[in-house]
């Protein structure tokens, strides 16, 4: 789409308003989006578009894309999943004025679960989100609407966020790309962390190259930002393939007194990965990072941030019961293991990274299971639920808490045509190590990811946009 904008091809005008028709038509089915902000964007086209006729040129000039409902959007609510009256935003939050500077076109926002707390896109609030490629399933959370709408061509990338793999594990049941960059790459600013430096902001895209552009778009400090990694180029990143690297299979998992199984056809689809990357050059070892006691810091951290969040929420009453529970364990938590967690950190990364002197990457699945059935933990008691999605997605978590980046590729479909996915993990920032060879994955499956998207099923929209 930039491309053809720059070229003169096509018009921003056009583009956006063909976006806004397509979530339209599939708003009904699937759910993708809390809300549209159809006449402001068609107005930022036309901006777009003068400035293009004058020779104006920035990144992402007059392209249509979507951001997560976490994110502040001036003139828009920020309801992260829950109900109530909340009062509209004054200003964007720093993520989407990086966005807009780089002349991005925002159509709206996309639904969440409440406050991001699980693996599924499904509330009280605003209903289900559903999976693209088979509507009763989910397309998984918590950036499940992101992940909706950019696996059926909505949009063709969506900001999301990823406090215990929420862009990781949706690209994953999506059939997409999905960064979850270092720490601080983008910033949340209005909050100087979020969720306790759980929860970073991440890109969900079709193609590496589409994920690379929206990262470098939307990085960058906030004056106020508590984390701030070094400056990377990530679509020059994307566009040089590795080395012969070491690559550490894993299908370990943390400690979390939960059983864990993996489904043997995300097992085998990992594996089959694993022979491609071998065949590419690189070697390929079973090797699992030493975890420790990691899962002993993510509760707090993790509560304590659901605490804080739902002390905004104009009509707590509205709130999932589960989430009024994380609010009484994030109060109980909320000192001194607070305070402990935090300082764990600086040790479960020499523990963990101890790895990365003798591999480059870990390859893991990205979750345990294919997408779960619409519905699947509805109804469940706080325990059940945690118990539920901790065997479905125990994978992702343990970078959240280290705060490295990490890449989800997709990895295959099952016999019942469901997408799984793979993660390559780094040590503290290796996006450009990650990208590069998330790019050179893609080119070698490129035949089998286009014959993927030639088949999904329940849109009629899965087509690479701007290419026809």
């Amino acid at each position: 789409m930039a491309d053809a904008l720059a070229e003169g091809s096509v018009s921003a005008r056009r583009l956006v308003q063909e976006a806004l028709h397509r979530i339209a038509e599939a708003q009904p089915r699937l759910n993708a989006f809390r809300s549209v902000r159809a006449e402001a964007a068609l107005a930022e086209a036309d901006a777009a578009d003068r400035l293009l006729a004058g020779g104006g040129r920035l990144p992402l000039l007059g392209v249509p894309i979507a951001v997560k409902d976490d994110m502040d959007l001036a003139g828009e609510v920020t309801a992260f999943g829950c109900g109530g009256p909340f009062a509209a935003k004054t200003s964007d939050s720093e993520a989407v004025r990086r966005l807009r500077a780089a002349g991005a076109v925002i159509v709206g926002k996309t639904q969440t679960p409440e406050l991001g707390q699980w693996p599924f896109t499904e509330g009280a609030a605003f209903g289900r989100t559903r999976n693209p490629w088979n509507p009763d399933h989910t397309p998984g959370g918590s950036s499940g609407g992101s992940a909706a709408a950019v696996a059926a061509g909505l949009v063709p990338a969506a900001l999301g966020s990823d406090g215990a793999g929420s862009v990781r594990i949706p690209a994953a049941w999506t059939h997409l790309i999905g960064v979850k960059p270092q720490r601080g790459r983008i910033s949340t600013w209005p909050e100087p962390e979020s969720f306790n430096g759980l929860t970073v902001n991440g890109v969900l895209a079709r193609t590496v190259a589409d994920a690379a552009l929206l990262l470098d778009a939307a990085s960058g400090r906030h004056p106020d930002d508590l984390h701030r990694p070094a400056r990377i180029s990530a679509v020059e990143a994307a566009r040089r393939h590795p080395r012969r690297l070491r690559i550490a299979l894993s299908f370990g998992t943390p400690f979390t007194a939960t059983a864990t199984p993996l489904h043997p056809e995300v097992r085998a689809s990992v594996e089959r990965l694993a022979v491609r990357l071998e065949s590419l050059g690189h070697e390929v070892v079973p090797e699992d990072p030493r975890y420790g006691p990691i899962g002993l810091t993510f509760v707090p951290r993790a509560t304590a941030g659901v605490r804080d969040w739902a002390s905004r929420v104009p009509d707590p009453a509205l709130l999932d019961p589960r989430t009024l529970g994380a609010v009484r364990t994030g109060r109980a938590l909320g000192g001194l293991p607070l305070r402990v967690s935090r300082r764990a950190e600086a040790g479960l990364r020499w523990r963990v990274g101890e790895i990365f002197g003798r591999y480059d990457v870990v390859l893991t699945p990205t979750t345990a299971a294919p997408p779960l059935r619409i519905g699947a933990l509805a109804g469940l008691g706080a325990l059940a639920t945690d118990r539920a999605m901790i065997a479905a997605c125990p994978y992702a978590w343990a970078w959240n808490v280290l705060g490295w980046p990490g890449v989800s590729v997709p990895a295959g479909l099952t016999t019942t045509g469901l997408p799984v996915g793979a993660q390559l993990l780094g040590p503290e920032s290796s996006e450009p190590l990650l990208l590069g060879l998330a790019a050179q994955v893609e080119a070698a499956e490129s035949r089998a990811w286009a014959a993927a998207w030639a088949g999904v099923p329940g849109t009629g929209e899965a087509r690479v946009l701007g290419r026809g």
